[in-house]
């Protein structure tokens, strides 16, 4: 099984700061980090990171930044489709950081914004029945229906996390096989608590749904029940990119065992997550392929 991720890429500077600023307010901080990022580019670093062959569908500008990225990239396994948008600025991230981990993310997307159905269409023309396409929400209504119906016609699994929230969500469940949502975006999109929440997408066509909970692990429920994964006991120093690892090692685990998601993938995914949160930054706090290797293996 191939994974074909289509999704966004930037380039993210970080920024720790003491407090969250209030409105109006000027405070000080201090850059942490320059590095790779966007949830689609995360994810598919990762999985490929896994051992699963991996594509990854993004659009770039022409600027210093699209450099960086066909930099980075060069040296992931990670298969790039990278499309250029003349005349744009690549996307890219500014994070704030606090000193207890938690992050706030500001991310442009007009190269996102400008990635069209049409060659969202064409990066899954590789695909077959049984591979995995994987979306965020970084793209425009179009592009993204028309990457979830091009995958259901050739018979893929479908994953897709709802972030940053759209209002076009709503049409898209009957299309998707997986979603991954936090507890914010489960309560954001059906009002609800977490177990009601992914059970109300699944009553709208998802099979299969992952809620996170942050430190207290992670929920899985589909058509047999619901089942709690207890998180990992670890030190947190910034947050950013740890959802993106989550499910890029969830769906990798159950795609390397020829399986659905079960408990199994999600206890590796907990501890791939405990890892990046460990360390400063994006591309830089992802787990290496070794140690990836190493949950994988352990189970």
């Amino acid at each position: 099984m191939q994974a074909f991720v289509i999704g966004n890429v930037t380039v993210d500077e970080t920024i720790a700061i003491d407090d969250w600023p209030k409105p109006g307010a000027s405070i000080l901080g201090a850059q942490t980090a320059r590095d790779l990022g966007g949830k689609g580019c995360n994810q598919a670093i990762v999985m490929a990171r896994c051992g699963v062959p991996t594509t990854l569908v993004a659009a770039i500008g022409e600027d210093f930044r699209a450099a960086t990225i066909r930099d980075v990239l060069g040296h992931e396994p990670v298969a790039c489709h990278l499309i250029q948008i003349d005349g744009r600025a690549s996307d890219f991230s500014t994070i704030l950081t606090t000193p207890d981990g938690e992050n706030a993310i500001v991310t442009t997307t007009d190269c996102a914004n400008h990635l069209s159905a049409a060659e969202a269409h064409a990066g899954l023309n590789e695909a077959a029945a049984g591979d995995l396409a994987i979306l965020q929400g970084n793209l425009g209504k179009g592009t993204t229906t028309i990457a979830l119906q091009t995958a259901r016609e050739k018979g893929m699994v479908t994953a897709f996390n709802p972030s940053p929230l759209r209002p076009y969500f709503g049409q898209l469940w009957p299309l998707i096989d997986i979603a991954f949502v936090n507890q914010g975006e489960a309560r954001a999109l059906t009002g609800a608590d977490e177990a009601e929440a992914a059970r109300r997408l699944l009553a709208q066509g998802v099979r299969s749904v992952v809620v996170t909970l942050g430190a207290n692990g992670a929920l899985l429920v589909d058509a047999d029940g619901a089942v709690h994964i207890p998180g990992v006991a670890c030190n947190v120093i910034d947050t950013t990119g740890a959802g993106d690892t989550f499910m890029a090692v969830a769906l990798a685990s159950a795609v390397l065992r020829a399986t659905a998601l079960d408990r199994r993938a999600i206890s590796d995914a907990g501890a791939a997550a405990a890892i990046t949160v460990g360390r400063r930054g994006t591309h830089s706090a992802f787990p290496s392929a070794g140690e990836l290797q190493a949950i994988l293996a352990a189970g």
